[in-house]
């Protein structure tokens, strides 16, 4: 499928301000997706799957009507899914599924659940995505910004034959329509989604964070030395590469920098590493990693929550907590502000 971009004058934002629109789930993604669709006009409710749930009173205190996920579903002409990916299933069969009619729509910004099928809706629904390509609380501070992050949509189902226009729409009124929207598939964001975060993004470069710390640290450097050199700079590299990619990255530093990158660089990630990505996008393609994940879930995630409290635990945690409460470092503001978002 070749992709297709799409902005502010190709979406119809009438469309979705002629719906009423469920977003079941208020944290990152949902607090922003609901603020921006009601700050686009949108009639908006949020569901949420517990009376002293501490999201209700956060959703209440910004203005939205607030619902159990039952009632919520059962109002709504669009429901979008902004839970977990691992307690979605459970959460859509008990509450969602049993509401939803003919005409109605349903929106994922993840397309897990529908692309391993632990999520299989009825025929008669439009079920479509829209993802931002950010966390949920820069889609909420670029809105506000009057900018936006960029999205990406994907069609599953087109029963009333206007699903694309529709997933457009959405997207205007979160913002994403302002930086560009991609049009893909439900099996090519997931997969890409996944392996990106597990190989790169999160897992891969977690990994190499800590690697290098401790590679430093055993050969007898400071720790300060170490966390600065292995972590805090990474946030210096990432803002060029954003901005203009690898090579927009390679102008602004060294030429010293840039020879180290160029015969280092390839020994430390050679074609091994790319040998156990190829695995990571195999157990990923055939729904093993998916499985193994709602196992744990469903066993109560205790090696989660334990590798979680062991991760937190880390040598660089406790120095850069420690340098962070010393050190004074530039910033705009906190993205998360975990009494309102």
């Amino acid at each position: 499928m070749s992709l297709a971009l799409f902005y502010d004058d190709d979406a119809n934002l009438d469309l979705v301000k002629s719906k009423k629109v469920a977003v079941i789930g208020y944290g990152s993604q949902g607090h922003a997706h609901a603020l921006n669709l009601k700050d686009s006009g949108v009639d908006v409710m949020v569901g949420v799957r517990s009376p002293e749930s501490p999201s209700r009173e956060k959703a209440e205190q910004a203005g939205l009507k607030v619902a159990a996920v039952d009632e919520a579903a059962s109002w709504a002409d669009i429901v979008m899914m902004l839970v977990p990916d691992e307690s979605m299933a459970d959460l859509y069969h008990a509450a969602v599924e049993p509401h939803l009619s003919s005409g109605n729509s349903l929106a994922f910004a993840h397309g897990f659940n529908i692309h391993f099928k632990k999520i299989v809706p009825p025929e008669s629904v439009d079920v479509f995505m829209v993802a931002p390509k950010g966390p949920g609380h820069t889609v909420r501070r670029e809105f506000v910004r009057g900018s936006g992050v960029p999205g990406l949509i994907a069609i599953a189902q087109d029963a009333s034959g206007q699903a694309k226009e529709l997933a457009l729409s959405y997207g205007k009124a979160i913002g994403s329509s302002r930086a560009g929207i991609i049009e893909t598939s439900f099996k090519d964001e997931t997969e890409t989604d996944l392996f990106g975060e597990q190989a790169v993004l999160c897992g891969g470069l977690t990994s190499l964070i800590k690697a290098g710390y401790e590679t430093l640290v055993e050969a007898g450097y400071k720790p300060e030395m170490a966390y600065f050199e292995c972590l805090h700079e990474i946030k210096l590299i990432t803002d060029l590469l954003f901005e203009g990619g690898i090579a927009n990255m390679r102008y602004s530093i060294s030429n010293t920098a840039e020879y180290g990158d160029y015969t280092s660089g390839p020994r430390i990630i050679d074609d091994s590493v790319k040998d156990r990505m190829k695995d990571v996008l195999q157990e990923i393609q055939s729904g093993v990693f998916a499985d193994k994940w709602l196992a744990e879930y469903r066993g109560g995630s205790k090696n989660f929550l334990q590798t979680r409290r062991n991760e937190a635990e880390h040598p660089i945690e406790k120095i850069g907590q420690e340098l962070r409460d010393k050190i004074t470092f530039p910033s705009e503001g906190k993205l998360v502000d975990r009494s309102r978002n």
